[in-house]
């Protein structure tokens, strides 16, 4: 079982972005599953969903053997209110957004509860 407490904890909602990238190019899945909650839900696969870290440890596991290269987005501002946070980014080709929904964890640090990689405009 993998120790998800070993690695450096989002202390911010926007932390987890850079988290993101910096360990999906490490090919560090186990450290990318750290940013979610145990119960979290990833919109991933297209069209599908992957439920629990575990389940989205496996999942990236198998998107990083490929070895992607992730660049950093731009943040939108962050959506605050209590101890939930709305993140999102734009991506690069400006169609669509990323958007993930982040819980304050009783340590004070932040967890992806709900992430949805990418949203198309069906209009787009």
């Amino acid at each position: 079982m993998t120790n998800y407490d070993e690695y450096e904890k989002a202390m911010r909602p926007e932390d987890i972005t850079r988290f993101f990238v910096e360990r999906s190019n490490a090919g560090d899945a186990a450290g990318v599953a750290a940013l979610y909650e145990e119960d979290a839900v990833l919109a991933y696969p297209p069209g599908g969903r992957t439920v629990g870290r575990e389940a989205i440890r496996e999942l990236w596991a198998k998107v990083l053997a490929n070895r992607p290269r992730f660049e950093p987005e731009e943040p939108l501002p962050t959506l605050v209110s209590g101890g939930i946070a709305l993140t999102s980014t734009p991506p690069r080709d400006g169609a669509g957004a990323r958007a993930q929904v982040v819980r304050r964890q009783p340590d004070g640090s932040w967890l992806r509860l709900l992430d949805q990689p990418e949203f198309v405009n069906p209009a787009g």
